[in-house]
C-alpha cells in the first residue's frame, strides 16, 4: 500500500507518494517547480515542467530519464499521471533552476541547519545521544518535566 504524504514549503503544497518496492518517496515534479518559482497556477508549473524537460532532453541530461509516472490526486480531486522524481532527482531539479528561490528550497528539501526543521532534527540527535531517554521509566513520569 502507497503512502501520500503532503508537505508544504512556504504555502505550496507538494505532493509524495511512499514506494514501498523501492523503499524511497517520490515527489510531484510540478509541485516542487511551482514551490521553487512561487506559483499557484498549475498550468504555469505544467508549461515550465515541459520547457525545462525539452530543454534537458535535448542536452542529453539523464534526469529527464529518471522521471517516471504515478498517479496522484489533483485539486479537483481526480487523478492524474504526474510526473514524479526521487530525492535525488528533486536535488537535480532544484541544481538547474540554480536561483536563490531554489536554495532555499533545497536548504529546506534536504533538512539543512539553516531550517528549523533542520534545527529541531539536530535537537533530537543530541537529546538522543545524550543518554538522557535512558534514564526515564516509561509510562507517566511527572518528575521528568523537572530534568528539561
Amino acid at each position: 500500500m502507497s503512502k501520500i504524504s503532503f508537505r508544504f514549503y512556504k504555502d505550496h503544497e507538494v505532493r509524495a507518494i511512499w514506494d514501498e518496492a523501492n523503499s524511497k518517496w517520490w515527489f510531484s515534479v510540478q509541485d516542487v517547480v511551482g514551490a521553487i518559482n512561487d506559483q499557484n497556477d498549475h498550468k504555469k508549473n505544467r508549461n515550465y515542467w515541459k520547457y525545462l524537460k525539452t530543454r534537458l532532453r535535448k542536452d542529453g541530461n539523464e534526469l529527464v530519464s529518471a522521471t517516471n509516472q504515478l498517479k496522484l490526486r489533483a485539486a479537483d480531486g481526480k487523478r492524474y499521471s504526474t510526473d514524479v522524481l526521487d530525492a535525488e532527482g528533486i536535488r537535480l531539479l532544484a541544481k538547474y533552476t540554480n536561483n536563490q528561490r531554489a536554495t532555499d528550497f533545497l536548504d529546506w528539501f534536504t533538512y539543512s541547519d539553516n531550517t528549523i526543521d533542520g534545527q529541531s532534527r539536530k535537537k533530537a540527535y543530541t537529546l538522543m545521544e545524550s543518554g538522557l531517554l535512558d534514564t526515564l521509566e516509561p509510562g507517566n513520569n511527572s518528575s521528568a518535566k523537572d530534568r528539561f
